[in-house]
């Protein structure tokens, strides 16, 4: 006997056709339908009938669509995977070093399965956590993940339920926990039904769409929604963490924000299955109370992205000064996001034109909560031409930018690729089947960037050839310049773990030193350990004793250290 039930509180009449059935289904006054079916076991086709209209309709809560998200869904057995992970303790985010990774771009096939054959990869570079982007359904066959629709469902492309499952299975055999990216903020523009069975959405739009409803009338199964959803992912899953995108665009008023309930509910699911669960927000509001325990006042979620630091290590290194990069580039920026992890904490943002963020306190907030990175899908794929650093800087200054960000008090986040210096751009692509849709997303792209002169350089979303540049060359790992990079990521991701002072997590006990003019900088990491760094193309002599030098080309002096033109090196001082 298989029930099937749906919240669909706009309909006066429902039916559910299950194989070659179709059955009333009987209604409650809470907006709820069920109906109990036999001989509809796992892998039978249902979809639901809408008062009279003929028109079939996907499963909202619908897990497995292998025809995508305009088509019936198949009934999917959550308990008849065969997991291995049984032994699995879970993996916390203190101390953890996120690999982020995007599975139609990762490998030459984009599934899942091909991604289990380069885990290995990522062991011997020694990550953590492996972070997925949106892999829930959207119409078409090969997008970022950001436009999806069927929130409950996997992309069948990839693998469907089932691949997923033994990506995090095979990920947790080889020591890796999963962090998987999805979006509560909006839906994507072809393939959402959920008005029609219901007031999921509410007047008014974000950036990227409608706004959900989650605070107006019949709001409280539209959030149950969004938290059952965030349950399954880490339950029926084994999923370890979820980044939440875009939380400051979750428009939400009531008492209890939306992000305190999930946080609350996933810290009763993590004392259940006995291993940690964390939620990571995205967020543009440089706001530390997202990450502040409920009972002082904060929302409970484990960490949070920190772009100010990106921006720091992006403008520094590469000298650019556009958009939000207008107040970042200077030595005295660095050292303000390195000790204090935002910049812009209560401060006026010339790119916003008005103050900006909330100081954190850096005595009680350990900088384990900051998800930093030197590249992320954002700061790659919103660039006009999707270009990497690895495009304009050289091996040593993306050697400068991995030792400043790895070895920092925060969570370090690398993106696919960086760890080698990918030559590949990651581009904006999407593959929307509708001409009309298409012709839209490719005008509304160029149009974005042709306020900045970029309009002509601006790759064709919709170009299928957009899609086969992003992919990840992984012959390059073969060559001499990209081995080598590739190595030092790897030593210096081994000397974070194995130094306790370049993982630890205490703000106050940062201190910096640098020098405008002669650019250098001195990180102070504990009292035993620096990192200091010439960005110069010139020596330089800074000031600071090593008693050794545990990474880096750096000739100790009596009083002093001697670094080559752009290099680092990570030191022990004097005890």
């Amino acid at each position: 006997m298989t029930t099937f039930a749906l919240w669909a509180p706009k309909p006066s009449r429902v039916r559910v056709r299950a194989g070659d059935t179709t059955t009333e289904m009987t209604g409650a006054p809470d907006g709820w339908w069920r109906a109990d079916l036999p001989d509809a076991g796992p892998g039978t086709e249902y979809a639901f009938l809408l008062d009279d209209d003929p028109g079939e309709l996907p499963d909202p809560r619908g897990t497995w669509l292998p025809d995508g998200v305009h088509r019936p869904g198949r009934v999917y057995d959550q308990a008849a995977f065969d997991w291995s992970d049984a032994a699995w303790t879970g993996r916390q985010l203190a101390g953890s070093v996120v690999y982020e990774l995007h599975v139609g771009t990762f490998t030459p096939e984009g599934t899942f399965d091909a991604a289990i054959d380069r885990l290995d990869h990522l062991v011997d570079l020694g990550v953590d956590l492996v972070e997925v982007l949106p892999v829930n359904g959207f119409n078409g066959e090969y997008n970022w993940g950001y436009d999806g629709v069927a929130w409950y469902a996997v992309h069948e492309p990839y693998g469907g339920p089932d691949g997923l499952k033994r990506f995090v299975d095979a990920c947790h055999g080889r020591g890796l926990g999963v962090v998987l990216d999805v979006v509560y903020n909006h839906l994507g523009p072809s393939g959402n039904y959920l008005p029609r069975f219901g007031p999921y959405l509410k007047a008014g739009s974000n950036s990227w769409g409608d706004l959900v409803n989650l605070d107006g009338p019949q709001s409280n199964e539209v959030r149950r929604y969004i938290l059952d959803n965030i349950l399954s992912w880490l339950r029926d899953f084994h999923v370890d963490a979820l980044r939440l995108d875009a939380v400051h665009a979750l428009a939400d008023t009531r008492a209890a924000h939306l992000l305190e309930e999930a946080a609350r509910e996933v810290d009763v699911l993590s004392t259940h299955v006995g291993r940690p669960l964390s939620l990571i927000a995205e967020s543009d509001l440089n706001d530390p109370r997202l990450m502040a325990p409920v009972e002082a006042g904060g929302y409970g979620l484990t960490a949070a992205w920190d772009d100010d630091v990106h921006h720091a290590l992006h403008a520094l290194l590469t000298g650019e000064r556009t958009g939000y990069y207008g107040d970042f580039g200077a030595f005295s920026t660095l050292a303000a996001v390195l000790t204090g992890a935002y910049f812009h904490a209560g401060t006026y943002s010339s790119f916003r034109r008005r103050v900006h963020g909330r100081p954190v306190d850096r005595r009680n907030t350990p900088g384990y909560r900051f998800v930093v990175s030197l590249q992320n899908h954002d700061q790659i794929g919103n660039r006009a031409t999707g270009d990497r650093l690895s495009a304009t800087l050289s091996p040593a200054l993306l050697t400068i930018g991995a030792a400043l960000m790895l070895t920092s008090p925060f969570t370090p986040m690398l993106f696919m690729g960086e760890e080698w210096g990918a030559s590949t751009p990651w581009q904006f692509f999407t593959s929307h089947p509708e001409p009309e849709l298409a012709e839209a997303v490719e005008k509304g792209r160029k149009a974005e960037f042709a306020e900045h002169g970029w309009g002509s350089e601006v790759p064709n979303p919709q170009d299928p050839e957009t899609f086969r540049r992003s992919k990840l060359d992984w012959s390059e790992l073969g060559k001499a310049e990209h081995a080598e990079l590739f190595d030092a990521y790897r030593t210096l991701i081994a000397l974070r773990r194995e130094v306790s002072d370049l993982a630890d997590p205490r703000l106050d006990r940062v201190s910096v030193e640098y020098d405008e003019d002669a650019r250098w900088i001195v990180v102070l990491r504990g009292d035993r350990h620096a990192v200091a760094a010439n960005l110069s193309a010139e020596p330089r002599e800074v000031p600071v004793r090593a008693a050794e030098v545990l990474f880096g080309p750096a000739t100790p002096a009596d009083d002093s250290l001697e670094l080559p033109p752009e290099s680092v090196a990570v030191l022990r001082l004097p005890a």
